[in-house]
């Protein structure tokens, strides 16, 4: 059998395709939120400021579930499996999105966005560190793009299961497909390395205090954390307030944030089936992601002082922004190579979800700079933080392109 052949059976094994799957779901429900937030709390009685403040707020709702449920499916990752994150987190997600479709009131809004902002955690690192446990290294880079390439098409989906119907049957759906895909997963098997590490007297699995008890791994965990600061700040600024910075801009037409966030994961998903092959080639992640990022970097600066003068330019800046921060996928096959099978789950899953709650930061950072210096002004400064973060982060994080992931971490 060539080496092709078996590089495509590879990439098209079960847990590839079932962490692909999973991954379009998770996207579809955790971008569905900034997707309905205009229509959904409008339909609830709210005007156009209670819109922006509440949204917000709900907004931070959700992603302070994810740093919880971050830790929590993190740590589970590691002691009781891979498959066992992937279970529990979509039951939980299905059936909080199940009751977003029914709520009547802002307070019970908040409570599902944050219990499905739990659920919602799991899913990648446990996907990512399950895929890379289980592919030939050559090809960690590649399957993992692939799981986020397709995953986050779920963007697209949601956008259009809003155009098509209501905000109330977009949850809904959203909660019937991951229910479908909990069917699917039934045959998936547990990862190798996993399976071998049980056969360990006395390890400590999951343990999230050994990330802030020595000194040189805390450092690279929030290395680690700092890689991704510019995908979420593209995310959560530049594309969910899409709306804001048209006015501040002067577009006369007015920009729909939802169709903007489906833009940016048209972009998204590009981006991330490119990094894997870049990382392949030039046989480095460091090299592959500051290239996204250097590119991110100049979209961000024509996006808010390009110029930009029509709907359609800001959709097309979005796309770029969107391909600029392909490199998710790659951060967090980064994240997972770089810690034992012992906390590597743990890993994985918090730090994804560490980047997604900085949003909370950011949100507050630019409201309150805002009023003081104008919308694109306190952008760029939020964005200036992030992008000086990222780039000392991944310049100084080891190399991980071909490292053999078959290692405990050390007490």
């Amino acid at each position: 059998m060539t080496k092709e052949k078996t590089s495509i059976q590879h990439l098209l094994s079960a847990p590839v395709i079932i962490a692909a799957l999973g991954y379009f779901v998770d996207i579809y429900d955790l971008l569905l939120f900034g997707i309905v937030r205009v229509p959904s709390l409008t339909e609830l009685g709210l005007d156009e400021a209670g819109v922006s403040i509440q949204g917000a707020s709900i907004l931070n709702w959700q992603m302070s579930g994810l740093l919880i449920g971050g830790v929590l499916w993190g740590v589970l990752g590691d002691k009781k499996g891979r498959l066992s994150v992937l279970f529990g987190s979509i039951i939980t997600y299905s059936v909080a999105n199940f009751a977003c479709g029914f709520v009547q009131d802002v307070t019970t809004y908040k409570l599902f966005r944050f219990i499905a902002g739990i659920g919602l955690a799991g899913e990648l690192g446990a996907g990512i560190t399950l895929v890379s446990e289980t592919l030939p290294k050559r090809l960690r880079a590649i399957g993992t793009s692939v799981v986020a390439g397709v995953g986050l098409l779920g963007a697209v989906a949601a956008y259009f299961t809003v155009e098509l119907f209501t905000w109330r049957y977009a949850y809904f759906t959203g909660g019937g497909l991951g229910l479908l895909l909990l069917i699917l997963r039934i045959g998936v098997f547990e990862s190798g390395m996993f399976k071998s590490m049980q056969t360990f007297e006395g390890l400590k699995k999951g343990n999230l205090a050994s990330f802030f008890t020595n000194k040189d791994r805390l450092k690279l965990y929030l290395k680690c954390i700092g890689i991704g600061l510019p995908t979420w700040y593209v995310i959560g600024i530049l594309t969910t307030f899409s709306n804001e910075f048209g006015k501040a801009l002067h577009i006369t037409e007015s920009v729909k944030p939802g169709l903007a966030v489906m833009w940016c994961y048209v972009g998204l998903a590009g981006g991330d089936l490119l990094s894997g092959i870049i990382s392949y080639y030039l046989a480095s992640r460091r090299r592959a992601v500051t290239l996204f990022m250097i590119f991110t970097l100049i979209g961000s600066i024509i996006y808010l002082y390009g110029g930009v003068k029509t709907v359609t330019g800001l959709y097309i800046m979005c796309g770029w922004l969107g391909f600029g921060i392909g490199y998710w996928a790659m951060f967090v096959t980064i994240a997972a190579e770089q810690f034992g099978t012992n906390i590597r789950a743990t890993a994985a899953t918090t730090i994804p979800n560490m980047v997604r709650g900085t949003v909370i930061g950011m949100t507050t950072l630019y409201a309150f700079l805002k009023p003081v210096i104008f919308e694109l002004h306190a952008a760029a400064i939020v964005g200036l933080i992030c992008f000086v973060v990222g780039f000392y982060c991944i310049m100084t994080v080891p190399e991980t392109h071909n490292k053999d992931l078959d290692f405990i971490e050390p007490e």
